[in-house]
């Protein structure tokens, strides 16, 4: 999709505000089992078609709404990510705002992530949203 001119200035001046992390760095985070949510902001039925393996699924319409119950720390390391990197660094400076400190938006999105050929999965049966496995 082609997105408009004020769109793209506006993740442009939004993306100066948030750290990336490229794909192959997050999957290297997930093959040493370091601590950290992977979350997949995308909407639910892009989370139902695949997303990346060992991600969470927070959908950007109510991130900000329900982070806090899902993800309680403000401390712990988040690395959202969504289709090709502009949803996932709106909702990083959103959860910045609230006090979440620890936030990463994945250079390029899922689309950089399947480009690359890394792994991905699609979730179990009825499921549509739930917090980070590798994180207890």
């Amino acid at each position: 999709m082609k997105h408009t001119e004020a769109f793209e200035k506006l993740v442009a001046d939004i993306k100066s505000q948030v750290h990336e992390i490229s794909p192959k760095e997050v999957l290297e985070k997930l093959d040493r089992k370091d601590k950290f949510h992977f979350v997949d902001v995308r909407e639910d039925h892009e989370w139902l078609e695949g997303h990346a393996k060992g991600a969470c699924h927070i959908s950007r319409g109510i991130i900000e709404r329900d982070i806090e119950k899902l993800i309680p720390e403000y401390d712990a390391p988040i690395v959202l990510y969504c289709g090709g990197g502009y949803r996932s660094a709106l909702a990083a400076v959103n959860i910045q705002k609230m006090g979440y400190t620890n936030v990463l938006s994945m250079a390029g999105g899922i689309r950089e992530w399947r480009e690359q050929s890394l792994p991905e999965e699609k979730p179990p049966e009825g499921v549509a949203a739930y917090v980070s496995p590798h994180v207890k």
